[in-house]
């Protein structure tokens, strides 16, 4: 089915938003990797608190970055959903429903973007042969 120039549109912009809204999450646990203090984070899966923390900075800057560029973008995307679902599921378990929302707000908008992808307004768009954009 062809998307439409309107499509397109709302799937930029949603990248574009989810994206950087996601990197402020991101880029201070980024600082937190690198700083000078001990790191302290959620041990989820046993593998140290470190790695735990580099998988969210991963996923949360790095990611973000794919996400908003449209590169990769589907890949991009499952790492931002399972860090999104381990946020809601693990971390946030037993807190109430008001602190699982927004975590769980940016699973679907991945998921969304998981499914759609990037559109045309994107480097994966460029290649594309449906895309405006395509020279080949």
């Amino acid at each position: 089915m062809k998307k439409t120039v309107i499509e397109d549109i709302g799937l930029l912009i949603m990248r574009l938003g989810a994206g950087a809204m996601i990197m402020t999450h991101g880029y201070p646990k980024l600082l937190r990797l690198f700083g000078d203090e001990p790191i302290k984070f959620m041990d989820f899966m046993g593998l140290g608190p470190v790695v735990s923390l580099s998988l969210a900075v991963f996923a949360e800057f790095v990611c973000a970055i794919l996400v908003i560029l449209g590169f990769k973008t589907r890949l991009a995307a499952i790492p931002l959903i399972i860090t999104m679902l381990t946020a809601v599921l693990i971390a946030h378990a037993a807190d109430p429903f008001g602190r699982k929302e927004l975590p769980l707000l940016y699973a679907v908008v991945f998921i969304t973007i998981l499914i759609f992808g990037a559109g045309r307004f994107s480097i994966d768009g460029l290649g594309d042969k449906k895309s405006m954009y395509y020279k080949g």
